[in-house]
This record gives C-alpha cells, sequence and structure tokens, in this order.
C-alpha cells in the first residue's frame, strides 16, 4: 500500500498522528508514505520536536519523499502524482480549521489543499481528521514561560544552554525544535508545555458538515481510525 500524508499546523491531534503511522509501518514495513508537508506544519513539526521522527516515517525514497510547501513553488506538481494513481488513499491529518474551510469551498492554493483537489479528480480516497469538529476539544501546546512562576534570574540555564538560542524572556517557538532540555535546567518549573481547553466555532463545525457531503471524502474523528483503512 501506497499512502499520501497531508500535515497541516495544527498541534492537536499531531503526535497522536505520529504515532499512529510509525505503529502502521511497524505492522506493515513494506507500506510506503509520502508526507505533503505545509508551510505552517514544517513550523509546527519543528516546534514538537518531531522533524526526525517524520524521516523514520518517510525516509525519502521514491513514494517516501517529504515534500515541503516551500519547494513546490505555486503549481505543486508532485501533486500531480495523486492524479496518475500512485496512490492508494491521501490522508490529511491533522487538518486546521483553516484547511477544512478551503477544502469545503473548492480552494486549492496550498501544497495540501491542492493534493486534495488533485485526489478527488484522480479517485483517490481522501480522509480528512479536522482539529476543530464540535464541542470543545484539549490540546497540546509547545513550551512556553510561565511569567507567573519565572524568577528573571539574571544567570538563566536555560537560556545560556538552549542550543537554538530560543530562549530570552519567552520561548521563539520559530526557532524552537521541541527537545525539552530546558524545562529540566529550570529550577522553578517555569518552562512547560501543556494541556489547553479550546472551543470549537460555529463556522468550523458547520465547514466540517459541508465535508462530510463531499464526493471522495471521508471524515475522520481522531487518527487511530486510520487503522480501519490499512489494516
Amino acid at each position: 500500500m501506497v499512502l499520501a500524508w497531508g500535515i497541516t499546523g495544527a498541534g492537536h491531534f499531531l503526535r497522536e498522528s505520529f504515532e499512529t503511522f510509525e505503529k502502521i509501518k511497524k505492522m506493515d514495513p513494506g507500506l510506503k508514505i509520502t508526507a505533503f508537508v505545509s508551510l505552517a506544519a514544517e513550523e509546527v513539526i519543528r516546534m514538537y520536536g518531531l522533524n526526525a521522527r517524520l524521516s523514520k516515517i518517510s525516509n525519502g525514497k521514491y513514494l517516501e519523499e517529504i515534500f515541503y510547501e516551500w519547494e513546490q513553488g505555486g503549481s505543486y506538481p508532485k501533486t500531480g502524482r495523486l492524479t496518475l494513481g500512485r496512490y492508494d488513499a491521501l490522508i490529511v491529518t491533522p487538518a486546521t480549521s483553516n484547511t477544512t474551510a478551503k477544502i469545503a469551498y473548492g480552494i486549492a492554493d496550498t501544497l495540501v489543499t491542492n493534493a486534495v483537489a488533485q485526489a478527488v479528480k484522480g479517485s483517490v480516497p481522501v480522509y480528512i481528521v479536522p482539529v476543530d469538529i464540535k464541542g470543545t476539544i484539549e490540546s497540546r501546546m509547545p513550551y512556553f514561560i510561565d511569567r507567573e512562576i519565572c524568577r528573571k534570574c539574571e544567570i538563566c540555564p536555560p537560556q545560556g544552554e538552549c542550543p537554538e538560542n530560543a530562549i530570552s524572556d519567552q520561548v521563539d517557538l520559530l526557532k524552537c525544535d521541541g527537545c525539552g532540555r530546558c524545562v529540566k535546567l529550570c529550577s522553578y518549573g517555569a518552562i512547560r508545555g501543556g494541556l489547553t481547553r479550546l472551543k470549537v466555532r460555529d463556522v468550523d463545525s458547520k465547514n466540517v458538515s459541508i465535508l462530510r457531503e463531499l464526493e471522495g471524502i471521508t471524515i475522520l474523528e481522531h487518527p487511530k481510525e486510520i487503522f480501519n483503512i490499512t489494516i
């Protein structure tokens, strides 16, 4: 089986998506996965320290490449594979509310949304895991500095030893690679990640409902449902 994996810039369901594909590849070593990574996803994958794991899932061989949006120009030529019968399915997980909205209204101006458009045109089944379906969600945040706990130490070990120079009075998430070294170095526990509860907007729920009605697209509630596709 050969899968295309579209990754967008959501933190919610990101780790679960990685864990699911890792388990699937262990169960089926012959499985090939091509990753299509949006601009925002590239940043978020780095923030969560998942770059090395992505390189193991998609190892760079034919049909196992990692395609980054910034490399693909405005025409996204590699998505053309989806019209040529190269893939058994396209799975977009996690799918941000922005990506969901664009797909719902037929907009294909990013790497991942263009991949969806090409897949539908090529009769390749598309499975989407939206992060904002309904109600409230618990999303894991990248590392941050809790200013109420921070003592503003004159000598700050996390700042001095951060290999990416990502720490000042806050964590620069565009530099942070999610290694977590800073958490252990802070004596006061001021640097941490954590869960936060977010309300799903009505407009995002409505866009998911639109996707459910579109030809060739199936909505999944959680990345673990991908097992039902591949097993």
